[in-house]
């Protein structure tokens, strides 16, 4: 690998971390731990394990299609970078803001970004859109798991 490749890998390892960080700053603190939850919610332990190896995926997925289409494929890495940044706001509206009722529709979006991510990697290289199929299923259960959590708790309110 030449330098620019090396360069390539730093900026998707790079745009991935900073969308994982959303989840560091906007920590589940009191008020997530006193709401109702579903029986089947993963457990705490489970988040940041899966959601380290989410984004090592999804920023080896990218750096693969970058490796074959370069800046020829403008539309494909800006409905990349829009789902990370979706993907780093739902932290936020969940966490950050109590606004799990924003953070469902974050999370749908979300959903529907890393369905056109998918569709847009395939053609360029269908491993990497593989590699990004975790990443959704894992989505799919949080947005199930958001809606649950609303349900469960029609007077959450913000703080």
């Amino acid at each position: 690998m030449d330098a620019s490749m090396w360069i390539a890998v730093a900026v998707f390892v790079g745009l991935n971390f900073v969308a994982a960080s959303s989840g560091g700053m906007f920590k589940p603190g009191a008020w997530y731990v006193a709401l109702a939850k579903p029986g089947w919610t993963p457990p705490n332990w489970a988040f940041p394990t899966v959601w380290g190896l989410l984004f090592a995926l999804n920023a080896w997925a990218g750096w693969m299609v970058w490796e074959v289409a370069g800046t020829s494929r403008p539309l494909t890495f800006a409905v990349y970078v829009v789902s990370l940044m979706l993907n780093a706001g739902w932290s936020w509206l969940f966490f950050g803001r109590r606004r799990m009722d924003l953070a469902l529709i974050d999370v749908a979006l979300l959903w529907l970004s890393l369905v056109a991510v998918i569709a847009l990697f395939w053609p360029v290289r269908p491993f990497a859109a593989l590699l990004v199929a975790p990443y959704l299923l894992w989505v799919t259960i949080a947005a199930l798991l958001n809606l649950r959590m609303i349900q469960l708790n029609p007077r959450a309110q913000r703080a």
